[in-house]
């Protein structure tokens, strides 16, 4: 988690999205890319990174003048971090673009470890980080996305979810768990598989144990929840397991047949209370 993508709309759930960046940055020695995203007027005159390319229009002019509004507030941004952690690197970029597009670009072009997103629980037009687009983000993204819904001043993780079935897919996730482990060592780790009955629990409890035998996890809680869905089930697990971090697989654009596990990961990442860590496979 050294390069670390925040998007920002200067919505509160932006900014607890970028607290929390903040602190991740902070704790693993990383930097911040904080980034906004402006869609001006189709027939205004002003390049993606905000420059004007000619023209004297009313819209030219509504643009700058919301350009130099979005600057100093992305100053504000910056400054605020720099008294949370002084030592934590931040860049601010500004793009005319749409930010779906903008965001999965520069993933790939910036080497990003991470994208932090705020994700608000509840639809509203009124607001840049709508869930659709946070699905879509996660969806494209091929590097993990942390959603954050509510604040988090002290980002501290003592209660780790890892929510699976613990198929062998799931192995590919060992590695961010060590890594999570490793910046956060007083974690409890949960091992977390949701089932219809508790007819499924013992063969839930072989396959958790055999996953944590495979990658060494020593120190973990086995943990079977009953719930008609996966998805409504992990939020309710992680909310009664007091979780500080929910961690799940997403297949992102992967084969149709693993659309069921994205919807899934995607549902958690929207609905659950604390913020959710979705690692793309």
């Amino acid at each position: 988690m050294k390069n670390i993508l925040v998007p920002t709309d200067f919505s509160p759930e932006s900014r607890y999205a970028f607290e929390a960046a903040v602190q991740l940055a902070q704790r693993s020695g990383g930097q911040l890319l904080l980034l906004h995203c402006f869609v001006p007027p189709t027939d205004s005159h002003v390049s993606t990174t905000g420059g004007l390319v000619g023209g004297h229009g009313l819209d030219d002019v509504y643009v700058l003048k919301t350009l130099q509004a979005i600057k100093r507030r992305m100053h504000g941004l910056m400054a605020q971090a720099h008294e949370l952690a002084p030592d934590v690197p931040v860049h601010e970029l500004v793009l005319t673009t749409e930010p779906e597009t903008a965001i999965l670009e520069i993933i790939q072009d910036r080497g990003i470890d991470l994208v932090v997103l705020g994700a608000h629980e509840n639809t509203s037009w009124t607001r840049f980080f709508l869930s659709t687009h946070t699905e879509h983000i996660m969806r494209g993204a091929s590097c993990p996305v942390l959603t954050v819904k509510h604040p988090v001043k002290n980002f501290e993780v003592r209660h780790l979810v890892f929510a699976s079935d613990f198929s062998a897919e799931a192995d590919q996730v060992a590695p961010s768990l060590q890594r999570l482990l490793g910046l956060y060592p007083a974690a409890t780790l949960h091992l977390l598989d949701v089932v219809p009955t508790a007819g499924h629990h013992a063969r839930a409890l072989e396959a958790i144990h055999a996953f944590a035998a495979r990658h060494q996890f020593s120190h973990y809680e086995p943990d079977v929840f009953d719930a008609p869905r996966a998805s409504t089930g992990i939020p309710r697990f992680a909310e009664q397991a007091h979780a500080d971090l929910v961690v799940m697989l997403t297949h992102g654009r992967s084969a149709l047949s693993h659309l069921l596990q994205g919807s899934i990961s995607e549902a958690v990442a929207l609905h659950a209370a604390p913020p959710v860590l979705t690692v793309p496979i």
